[in-house]
């Protein structure tokens, strides 16, 4: 009898072990999954046209924080800071010393210095993740990104490319396909925008390389490569997903703010009338 069940249970752990074994073997056999592969656009290359936006804390502060009190205090929690992860791979921004000091003053003093308070153009990466959509709209020799935010608007240049004619708010952007990447190259820039709310900012000698790469039908991976030797002792990398919106009337709509501004930048210019 002992010997009977002993047999039993070794078949029966054989077995087993057969079937285990078995399908370990089908599931090493699986094929890899197969990277995404957009639509696409008649020129063959990845259709990237439609309405995006970045939805994180990014526009706050490109690095990891904490929650904080908003810096207007009638805001409340209205205007409060919300928690984020960071952007920036490997963590901290590798800034040099005196250009750490700067940041630090600029967030100070950020309610009188921020570019994006007083309307300017939010520049490039900024433009991306503002809590602001933008559409691209891609063809084979002009690729636009149109930005719901002051109406700022980027043309890269597929073709016929240049070195930019002079510096400004948004560079001059160049643009390439690498498979599945929209590839941008921007220089020209002004020293005059910022990365954010927390006072990260960068100098004239900023490039920024964009990639924008497909990884669904409504998501997309944004990673922009920072180089700027005047601020920071080497480059560094910021990436996010983008999302696309879906509703069935999404459109870019006007935010012409310059009009909500006029009287933070001008109002002390304006005359008083005359007591009688």
């Amino acid at each position: 009898m002992r010997l009977r069940i002993g047999t039993w249970i070794w078949a029966a752990a054989l077995a087993a072990g057969i079937v285990v074994v078995g399908v370990s073997a089908v599931f090493t056999q699986q094929p890899a999954p197969r990277a995404y592969r957009a639509p696409r656009a008649p020129d063959g290359h990845p259709n990237l046209n439609g309405i995006w936006q970045a939805i994180n804390a990014a526009h706050w502060d490109i690095e990891a924080h904490s929650a904080g009190p908003s810096p207007v205090r009638d805001l409340g929690a209205a205007g409060a800071v919300p928690a984020g992860l960071g952007v920036v791979e490997g963590g901290e921004l590798p800034y040099r010393p005196e250009a750490l000091a700067k940041k630090k003053e600029n967030f100070a003093n950020r309610l009188k210095l921020d570019p994006e308070i007083k309307c300017y153009l939010p520049g490039v990466p900024r433009a991306t993740y503002q809590p602001f959509p933008f559409q691209i709209i891609q063809g084979s020799e002009h690729v636009m990104l149109v930005h719901e935010f002051a109406g700022a608007v980027r043309t890269v240049y597929m073709t016929n490319q240049t070195e930019a004619p002079a510096d400004s708010w948004m560079g001059w952007s160049n643009g390439r396909w690498e498979g599945e990447s929209l590839v941008v190259d921007t220089r020209g820039f002004n020293d005059l925008s910022w990365f954010d709310r927390a006072g990260n900012f960068h100098s004239d000698a900023l490039h920024v390389v964009e990639r924008f790469t497909p990884r669904s039908a409504d998501t997309m991976l944004y990673e922009a490569t920072i180089e700027d030797p005047k601020v920071f002792t080497r480059p560094w990398k910021m990436s996010m997903p983008l999302y696309r919106r879906v509703e069935a009337n999404a459109q870019i709509l006007e935010f012409r703010c310059v009009e909500f501004v006029e009287d933070l930048m001008y109002g002390h210019l304006r005359k008083e009338p005359r007591k009688q």
